[in-house]
């Protein structure tokens, strides 16, 4: 699987997402060989747990699903940019790639706001990537908020 078609799976689970009226934000987390070992969308809402991010979604399940809590040498595909909360789980789990679609200025962590990659104190720097339409996950999103506002 290369990284359009996974950021193309990541981007329909934002797509189911939005249509449960979750934050529309889908996540794929891929080993090496290729197997999708866990996709997910927020469920923020249906779970009413503040962490249930995509992002942290997926980590959760692929991490049961090897018995490992390390994720070392797997993807990440993520509709939008991650957050400080999701990149430190990153980190944490040692995910070796992320790849996302869409840049998010206001709450995104890895090109934005803090950088936490680039931080000293973190021990781990996955390789970043972009792949996909960002210009059609951002408007999953912009949709999303604008339906919120009529």
């Amino acid at each position: 699987m290369d990284d359009e078609q996974a950021i193309a799976l990541a981007l329909a689970e934002a797509q189911e997402a939005a249509a449960r009226g979750e934050v529309p934000v889908g996540a794929v987390l891929v080993s090496a060989d290729g197997e999708v070992l866990a996709r997910s969308g927020n469920r923020i809402v249906e779970k009413k747990d503040p962490t249930a991010h995509a992002e942290m979604e997926v980590i959760r399940a692929a991490a049961a699903k090897l018995g490992n809590e390390r994720l070392t040498g797997t993807t990440l595909y993520v509709s939008l940019e991650p957050c400080a909360m999701c990149v430190g789980a990153i980190a944490m789990a040692r995910v070796a790639r992320v790849v996302f679609a869409a840049e998010d200025p206001k709450g995104g962590a890895v090109i934005h706001g803090p950088r936490f990659f680039e931080l000293p104190t973190c021990h781990h720097h996955p390789e970043i990537a972009r792949a996909g339409d960002a210009e059609a996950a951002g408007q999953v999103l912009k949709d999303f908020f604008r339906a919120r506002r009529t």
